[in-house]
């Protein structure tokens, strides 16, 4: 086998960008490339290890064997370590093997830049490359549209291994996903779809929330250009792509980031800042400029290779806060006495400066259940940039007042109408994620209470009520059918329960929700502004009804909703309209073809000149039990 070739795909200007952290695109020179020199096929390889002794590829080609390819070190004190090795082809398998020049302590690790892994729980890195040709066209050039903050923005999010199995519990491969996924989304409705974690990860129950491959789709599902087939089918059909991302923690598997060189390379060396105690991994240090570069490198890529549309941030709040889930004396405060994590702060701020700048149409979406202000603020403004922000705070006080007998819940409206008293501060995505259908925390369905025929209209009472409120909208995979069961990682959704009426019943109620939300301007024009909402009636506690518009950019397309929160029918339910006309019926969740007693109203009612609710018309109408009820004004 030909020995290392001295060879380099970085200029000096690279080097610069790199130490400062201003290097974006490091996937284009770290990592392992196949290429040509001097008329000669091979990989390029080039690994940062700052401390390391040596450095050396093994791997499949030459029997994993130490110092039989030795890279060299660059002589600008960057820490990269580089080389061509001729006659090695796409597929072969390899690791680095890093001696330390601080304590000589040997590391065999997994290529931090690889493009595909192999399978776990193997744990090389495979020579790949990304070559493929992309047909949606039409949809990256019009998905500003299709993915702007005034648009319809309904989330499906899928956990791949468990979303369907095949024969023997198997995993569906990215392929078969093509098709079965990608058709079931279109005919549910959703305008995008949300992946939990899909970069490489060793360990499944995980569920892909610790990284070791972040730039290689994981290999359990098929190859990368599989699940660039996967996205490609979703956006010809439409449908945008979201994908979890995780740059708040990593786990410290032997062949990951943890320890890279022999020194805390990747994490940062303060384990009151370096150590995460929830989740048992380490943090990145986010002071660090070739950390910062990678990271948002990594961002880029899967914007840039994958045609992603959007990232969705993992645990926001754990890098915010020195002090996230330590007792005192195990965490230490910032420069001027506080708890803010100001590293991660300014790394969230540029990494949200680089994604809009470098995009258009992009969303950014961090998950985080704090109060810090202005996370979907640009920078330039003071905020952390991001485009919308999952509203935890609706989402608990929701769920805990559906908990509750319907007999209780006029004592406890405040749960519901509090939301509204900070909705406009950030823009709100209102997510039923897979947080809250684990642990022992039930399925949505059985959260309602009540017998079967309650539990129901109260699940279908609940996703009215959600797609009216303002704010994007994301469910949890098996919500959109009245899955029974907790989610469970190592199985299939329990797809059979669709042959019962009111599980096929609830799947057809979100599939015209989907339709209501996306062809009403008034529920996606203005659902960050407080000009898109307006009460009619906060305060009927006693009756546990709720009545409020919505509001677009033509006045003459605002909705009025009206939700009635017990199994009571109130019939001659009178409230205020703001002008004179006819309503118009478009949306019941009691309707019998979701499973409701279809109780309704006629398609159209008179608007009488009559004071309420201190507007100077108002109209009766009759509002089923536990249900959403919505109108048009003409």
């Amino acid at each position: 086998m030909t020995k290392v070739i001295a060879h380099s795909l970085f200029t000096d200007f690279d080097i610069d960008l790199f130490k400062a952290g201003k290097h974006f695109k490091l996937y284009e020179k770290l990592g392992a490339h196949l290429t040509e020199v001097n008329g000669v096929k091979g990989v390029y390889f080039a690994v940062w290890a700052p401390t390391a002794h040596s450095v050396s590829v093994i791997g499949d080609f030459n029997y994993w064997t130490n110092g039989e390819h030795a890279l060299n070190v660059r002589w600008d004190s960057s820490g990269i370590w580089e080389g061509f090795i001729p006659e090695i082809s796409k597929g072969a398998l390899y690791k680095y093997k890093i001696e330390s020049s601080i304590n000589g302590v040997i590391t065999e690790k997994a290529d931090p830049f690889a493009l595909y892994c192999e399978k776990p729980p193997h744990t090389a890195s495979v020579i790949w490359d990304l070559d493929y040709k992309w047909k949606d066209e039409n949809w990256m050039l019009n998905r500003k549209e299709n993915n702007g903050l005034d648009k319809p923005y309904s989330v499906y999010e899928v956990h791949l291994g468990s979303w369907k199995r095949g024969e023997n519990n198997s995993f569906l491969s990215y392929l078969e996903l093509a098709d079965d996924l990608v058709n079931y989304v279109k005919e549910t409705g959703f305008t995008h779809v949300e992946f939990m974690p899909i970069m490489e990860y060793p360990y499944d129950p995980s569920w892909g929330y610790q990284l070791t491959g972040y730039f290689a789709p994981t290999s359990r599902f098929g190859k990368p250009q599989d699940f660039m087939l996967l996205v490609d089918r979703l956006h010809q059909k439409g449908i945008g792509v979201i994908l979890d991302w995780v740059p708040s923690h990593f786990p410290d598997d032997a062949h990951g980031l943890g320890y890279f060189d022999g020194s805390h390379l990747y994490e940062h060396p303060d384990r009151r800042k370096g150590y995460h105690p929830d989740w048992k991994s380490l943090v990145f240090n986010y002071g660090r400029n070739e950390v910062r570069a990678f990271l948002i490198s990594n961002a880029v890529f899967w914007l840039q290779n994958y045609h992603v549309d959007g990232l969705r941030v993992d645990a926001v709040a754990s890098m915010l806060y020195l002090d996230y889930s330590r007792k005192d004396g195990e965490w230490e405060a910032n420069i001027f006495g506080g708890r803010e994590n100001l590293d991660s702060i300014s790394f969230l701020k540029e990494f949200n400066e680089v994604i809009y700048s470098n995009f258009d149409g992009v969303q950014t979406i961090a998950e985080e259940s704090t109060s810090f202000p202005m996370v979907s603020r640009p920078t330039s403004f003071g905020g952390l940039g991001f485009g919308m922000k999952w509203m935890m705070g609706w989402m608990h006080d929701t769920l805990e007042y559906f908990q509750k007998e319907t007999v209780y819940r006029k004592y406890h409206q405040n749960d519901l109408t509090f939301s509204m008293t900070y909705a406009f501060t950030e823009n709100f995505m209102l997510p039923f994620s897979h947080d809250e259908v684990v642990y022992g925390k039930q399925s949505l369905i059985y959260k309602m209470p009540g017998d079967e025929w309650q539990r129901f209209a109260n699940l279908r009472l609940l996703y009215g009520y959600m797609f009216t409120h303002p704010g994007t909208k994301l469910l949890f995979q098996g919500a959109e059918f009245g899955q029974t069961s907790e989610w469970n990682f190592e199985q299939s959704l329990d797809w059979h329960l669709l042959q019962y009426d009111f599980h096929s019943g609830i799947k057809r109620l979100i599939t015209d929700l989907n339709h209501l939300y996306k062809s009403q301007p008034a529920l996606y024009e203005k659902q960050f502004t407080g000009d898109g909402f307006e009460w009619i009636n906060y305060s009927d506690h006693q009756n546990a009804v709720l009545s409020y518009i919505r509001k677009g950019n033509n006045p003459d397309e605002n909705i009025i909703v009206v939700c009635n929160f017990t199994p009571v029918v109130r019939e001659n339910y009178r409230i205020g309209i703001p002008k004179k006309g006819k309503l118009n019926e478009i949306f019941n969740s009691d309707a019998g073809i979701y499973g409701g007693s279809g109780v309704g109203n006629s398609k159209s009612l008179k608007i009488e000149s009559i004071s309420y609710d201190g507007r100077d018309f108002s109209a009766e109408l009759m509002l089923p039990p536990l249900s959403v009820t919505v109108y048009s004004l003409t």
